[in-house]
């Protein structure tokens, strides 16, 4: 893997990833599809580990992915390309917002972005449930969805509805049932 391609790749992500660190998986998706040093299972491994955790859930992902690449290097070659672009639109921006916020086409701007970014989370939405609960070696229709996974998920879904812990908890409870079911 070339290191200019890897960050050319990331800061691509990095520059159209609205709506933050979970926007990233429908990009992630395509490098696994485009280059071999990826899967879209170790996507979703990837995504386990860094919504688990501490910092940006698209850094993370990004470095992670990186490393699957080039190793420690592509770790950080990864992470910078993930936020050059925003470093820099940020401070373009922040330095034009206050003279243009009036305008009606930034505000249409802004209007588009919020689809956009919904768009994306949900395409990531759709990618992670697939990866997580579909089995894509069904033979009868009432295999099509991993049980033991569904009733987990329902059940984290569920307690976070209604109990209210902090997420730290729900992630180990995720982790320990996936040990326990051997998942």
């Amino acid at each position: 893997m070339n290191p200019l391609l890897l960050f050319a790749e990331f800061f691509k992500i990095g520059l159209f990833s609205v709506g933050g660190g979970l926007a990233t998986l429908p990009f992630l998706f395509h490098l696994a599809d485009i280059y071999g040093w990826l899967t879209r299972e170790k996507v979703g491994d990837i995504l386990a580990v860094a919504q688990s955790s501490p910092g940006a859930i698209g850094i993370n992902m990004g470095a992670q992915a990186g490393f699957q690449a080039l190793g420690i290097s592509g770790s950080i070659i990864a992470a910078l390309g993930m936020v050059v672009p925003s470093i820099v639109i940020i401070l373009v921006t922040a330095k034009f917002l206050e003279e243009f916020k009036e305008n009606s086409i930034v505000a249409a701007v802004f209007e588009g972005l919020r689809p956009a970014a919904a768009g994306l989370l949900a395409a990531a939405a759709f990618g992670t449930w697939k990866l997580a609960l579909y089995n894509s070696e069904w033979q009868e229709w009432y295999t099509i969805l991993r049980s033991r996974e569904c009733l987990l998920c329902a059940g984290i879904f569920i307690a976070l509805r209604k109990l209210k812990f902090h997420p730290v908890v729900y992630i180990a409870l995720g982790g320990a049932a996936g040990v326990m079911l051997g998942l």
